[in-house]
């Protein structure tokens, strides 16, 4: 169970700070929330305390694990499906997944295949997406501000 102050991830929407644990009545039902707040979109969220785990609510990574992060968006991509249906439905489940490595191969190969051949439209949404949420765990963890996390992201693969 996490506390008021922890630094969490919410697979699909980012890092934020859990603001406060309330008592909420939804639909008839009494349950315990964390109210976790996201920096990036200054965006509230109300988690259910017992569906956390379930949704994949997880601590930000620790300078370890950003280092890691930069290897993996420094290394050669991965091959992917020919087939953009396929690739997608991939990269889908890796950002589903809420593992943040998973996040930065997406993130890398997507942007190495965009500057090579362009993206679709929908993949185009999804880069952005995956480097938002690498964004906001960065600089959560590493203790930066938004903007000088994107920048070290764009950085990574100049």
């Amino acid at each position: 169970m996490f506390k008021i102050g922890d630094k969490v991830v919410y697979p699909m929407h980012g890092a934020g700070i859990i603001e406060a644990i309330e008592e909420k009545e939804v639909l008839g039902e009494k349950r315990q929330y964390y109210i976790l707040r996201l920096p990036v979109g200054d965006m509230k969220v109300m988690i259910p305390i017992a569906n956390g785990e379930e949704v994949g609510l997880r601590g930000v990574i620790d300078r370890e694990g950003v280092k890691k992060v930069f290897r993996i968006l420094r290394q050669h991509s991965t091959p992917m499906s020919a087939n953009w249906n396929r690739r997608y439905r991939a990269n889908l489940e890796k950002m589903k997944s809420g593992n943040i490595f998973e996040v930065a191969e997406v993130v890398r190969n997507l942007a190495k295949r965009e500057r090579e051949k362009g993206l679709s439209s929908g993949e185009r949404k999804m880069l952005e997406s995956a480097r938002q949420i690498l964004v906001s765990e960065l600089a959560l963890a590493a203790g930066l501000e938004e903007e000088k996390a994107r920048s070290l992201l764009d950085a990574a693969f100049a």
